[in-house]
């Protein structure tokens, strides 16, 4: 089965909301305006990309720790390791800036999609997995880039 199941569907599309949201209110000052009265600065523009982007970075770590659970030995130890990247990631290099942090948001989830594509040819994620990441990606990274750009 390659088909995405409809609900990772839904809520991987949904969890793309923030980076759209952001995104949104960089590009039109009015909802940009409309957001920080009614959300406030930290929900408004790059602000909220940079820090729902560390917390999904984060949030995937514990997903590739959990395809991780799947093997045993140095194949394990391997996914452990590479699991921790993405945390790690967001902790160190989100700093620095919205446009600097914004880039190095981009190369995480560029990065990320690596590891789930090698997670995924160890037969630890499920067949379906990459359709999903590819798509949730690439929205994500040109919310970000249009964080970063504008």
């Amino acid at each position: 089965m390659t088909q995405i199941p409809r609900s990772a569907l839904i809520l991987g599309l949904a969890g793309v909301i923030p980076f759209a949201w952001g995104a949104l209110t960089v590009l039109s000052d009015g909802l940009a305006q409309f957001s920080v009265q009614t959300l406030g600065p930290r929900f408004t523009g790059p602000y909220v990309q940079l820090f729902y982007g560390a917390v999904i970075l984060s949030f995937m770590s514990g997903v590739l720790w959990g395809f991780a659970t799947k093997v045993t030995g140095k194949q394990a130890a391997t996914g452990y390791a590479l699991s921790v990247v993405p945390a790690l990631w967001a902790f160190f290099m989100t700093g620095g800036g919205p446009t600097s942090a914004g880039m190095n948001l981009i190369f995480g989830f560029l990065g990320l999609l690596v590891l789930d594509w090698q997670f995924w040819r160890w037969g630890l994620a499920p067949k379906w997995w990459m359709h999903l990441r590819v798509l949730l990606s690439a929205l994500v990274v040109i919310c970000l880039a249009i964080g970063v750009i504008w």
